[in-house]
Order: structure tokens, then sequence, then C-alpha cells
């Protein structure tokens, strides 16, 4: 299923659902049932928009913690092996 972009009106929602990510400058969170994936980089600037974007960046993350500190949680999620999707051969 390909990833959308997040809605920015919209809070993010850890854990809702495995299709969303959310992205500051070129670092992306990729949302999932079972796991977040943390992709790319992102510059915390000394200035007004470097404050912008770590808040942005600590309230994502409060809302993780947040939501697995309000679960009885496994000791570690069983890794899953990934599915490949079957393609048509472009030169058949």
């Amino acid at each position: 299923m390909p990833r959308r972009k997040a809605d920015p009106a919209l809070p993010f929602r850890p854990f809702a659902e495995d299709a969303g990510v959310q992205t500051f400058a070129g670092f992306s969170i990729e949302n999932g049932t079972r796991r977040i994936a943390l992709h790319g980089s992102l510059d915390l600037t000394r200035d007004r928009a470097g404050l912008k974007r770590a808040r942005a960046l600590k309230s994502l993350l409060d809302a993780v913690v947040a939501t697995l500190e309000a679960e009885d949680l496994p000791d570690a999620v069983p890794e899953e092996p990934e599915t490949a999707e079957p393609a048509r051969n472009p030169f058949a």
C-alpha cells in the first residue's frame, strides 16, 4: 500500500494506521500499527525556524511516548518478513 502524506490539520495518531507519513523537511516519520519508522535527516538550526521544527518533532514524539505508556506492551514486536508483490514484466 503506498504511503500517504498526513493532513497537517489532523493530529498525528501514533500506531493508528499503516499508511500515513509525517514529513519535516527531509525527515519522515512513517506511521504503522506495529512500528513507527524514522527516515532521513532534520537540521534543528539555532533560529526561530529550528525552534519551530524542534517543537513539532517533540510534539510528535511526545504523542508516541504517551501512546506506548498507556498500553500493556510485549517485550518485543515480532519481525515480519517483507512481502513482495508480483510486478508485470514490461518486456513480456
